[in-house]
């Protein structure tokens, strides 16, 4: 693990984990009924004892039966293995002030990491803008863990500039690269393809490639609403620049509002119906709108897949 060189390092990681104990904890709280039951270490068999290993698995019963020495072995439960893509293109960098995309995200990831930490689900982190930037191993370890909190922790404070997204190429990458049936969640602002109808295809083939290789899919469709959806600019003239390709426009919003808002319901139409054709859980996720229905959407896809 590649070590936190300085306190201001520390504390930020501290400061995530703790705001993502709060989350998770607080959407527990809210709960009727608590997720976490059911996810006992159960008894598999015994085996001999072997000499100098712990004793603290020794079945002391069977050894007054049997005047032998044997260590119960167990078995966990088979849980979830989980990886979660972070988008880092230049687009999530949006807004620029208060809370951004990216930022967003990369506090919903380390609420969800924490609810597997809780559920021993086993979890991994990807990180990419054009193509997979860095991928882990999943493990559901409270080492791992914080290992995790560090490389999202340099994702929040290190935003990309002028970097594009390729999300279709990245989700082949994954299918090729993730062997084990898993949970794959995706956090992007899904705004590469939306104008683009062969590039809309070329990602429900990615889509598919995941799909036919048993893994389950969450695509956490990040957004400002009401700048982004709703184009609720004020009714002067604005200069809007591409954070991606550096385009600049000028445009007054009131006489493009009503084609841009259509041309977006159309697109998000079109992802709608093919993430529910391919069984792909598709989340709006409004920055502006907190952190439980992440938390509820990816316990209602647990419980289908358990």
């Amino acid at each position: 693990m590649a070590e936190l060189n300085t306190n201001q390092e520390i504390r930020q990681l501290v400061n995530l984990e703790l705001l993502a104990k709060q989350v998770v904890e607080g959407f527990i709280t809210g709960l009727h009924q608590s997720p976490f039951h059911g996810f006992s270490v159960e008894f598999a068999e015994h085996r001999l004892y072997n000499n100098g290993e712990s004793v603290k698995n020794i079945d002391w019963k069977l050894f007054a039966k049997t005047d032998k020495l044997f260590v119960k072995q167990f078995e966990e439960e088979t849980n979830l293995r989980c990886y979660l893509l972070l988008d880092t293109s230049s687009s999530m960098n949006y807004p620029q002030k208060g809370l951004s995309k990216l930022q967003f995200s990369v506090y919903g990831i380390a609420s969800l990491m924490y609810l597997f930490k809780k559920q021993r689900d086993a979890f991994g982190l990807g990180i990419f803008s054009s193509q997979i930037d860095w991928l882990s191993a999943a493990r559901s370890t409270s080492t791992h863990l914080f290992y995790l909190f560090a490389e999202l922790e340099k994702a929040y404070n290190q935003p990309k500039v002028s970097a594009q997204t390729d999300l279709t190429n990245v989700i082949h990458h994954i299918a090729e690269e993730v062997h084990q049936r898993s949970m794959i969640i995706i956090f992007s602002d899904m705004l590469e393809n939306s104008l683009n109808p062969e590039k809309s295809r070329a990602l429900f083939a990615a889509l598919q490639h995941l799909k036919y290789n048993k893994h389950e899919v969450i695509i956490f469709n990040v957004n400002d609403k009401q700048h982004e959806v709703d184009f609720s600019f004020d009714n002067r003239p604005h200069h809007f620049v591409d954070m991606e390709s550096g385009e600049e426009v000028k445009v007054h919003p009131g006489k493009v509002r009503e084609s841009y808002r259509s041309a977006l319901k159309n697109h998000h139409h079109q992802l709608e119906l093919k993430c529910a054709q391919y069984q792909v859980e598709l989340v709006d996720a409004n920055i502006h709108e907190g952190y439980n229905h992440l938390l509820k959407s990816y316990l209602v896809v647990r419980n289908k897949t358990i």
